[in-house]
């Protein structure tokens, strides 16, 4: 059974735990999938509302985008697990000869990339997340409006851990061009989905006050 369909009950102990996963990177997807949950929960409270018929056929759209990004978080959650078990094989390998020092070196950087790929991904599906909350904030009915801010504080979050756990792998890694490019996509989103979570944070509470 994957561990996003395990209850949460059994995620929080195994979290918690000493094993090794999952752990920060499991954790942001799960978040994530959570957060993107409370948005497409404003959407079905807004679909066959007769005061919301003129965006109904968007809110439609922005469900089932949302419903994918779920699906694909929660697969994440169990993908971030699978990456790190070599990751944390290559640790152990050993390094008392100069050739074996260097094998370590090549399974360590391979590893680290591979595994900066999981998180990457679910700052990506945060991002997208956070413009859809964006407009759901926009259009959804105002009667569930503060589960917009609830669910893109929950996607900010998701989106800031995933960083934090691809900057943990970067270390290990010499690729000049991977290190660039990671590091400029990276920052990108935290900056513009973070920009776009504060404000649909903002908006929420205004219109709650």
């Amino acid at each position: 059974m994957k561990m996003a369909e395990k209850s949460s009950a059994h995620f929080i102990e195994v979290l918690a735990s000493k094993a090794p996963v999952p752990g920060g990177g499991g954790a942001a997807a799960m978040g994530g999938a959570i957060g993107m949950a409370l948005s497409n929960m404003v959407g079905n409270l807004t679909v066959g509302k007769k005061k919301y018929a003129d965006v109904e056929d968007e809110v439609k759209q922005l469900l089932a985008e949302g419903s994918a990004i779920i699906e694909a978080l929660k697969d994440l959650v169990d993908r971030d697990a699978q990456v790190f078990e070599p990751l944390s094989k290559a640790y152990g390998l050993p390094k008392d000869t100069p050739e074996q020092a260097a094998h370590k070196e090549k399974v360590m950087e391979e590893c680290s990339i591979e595994a900066c790929s999981v998180p990457l991904e679910i700052m990506r599906k945060a991002y997208a997340g956070i413009k859809i909350h964006e407009r759901m904030g926009q259009i959804g009915s105002r009667l569930a409006i503060s589960d917009v801010g609830c669910g893109v504080v929950f996607l900010k979050a998701a989106l800031i851990s995933g960083q934090l756990n691809v900057m943990i792998n970067l270390g290990a890694i010499k690729n000049e061009k991977f290190l660039k490019e990671t590091t400029a996509e990276m920052k990108q989103l935290v900056e513009e989905g973070s920009r776009l979570a504060d404000q649909t944070l903002s908006d929420v509470m205004k219109k709650l006050s």
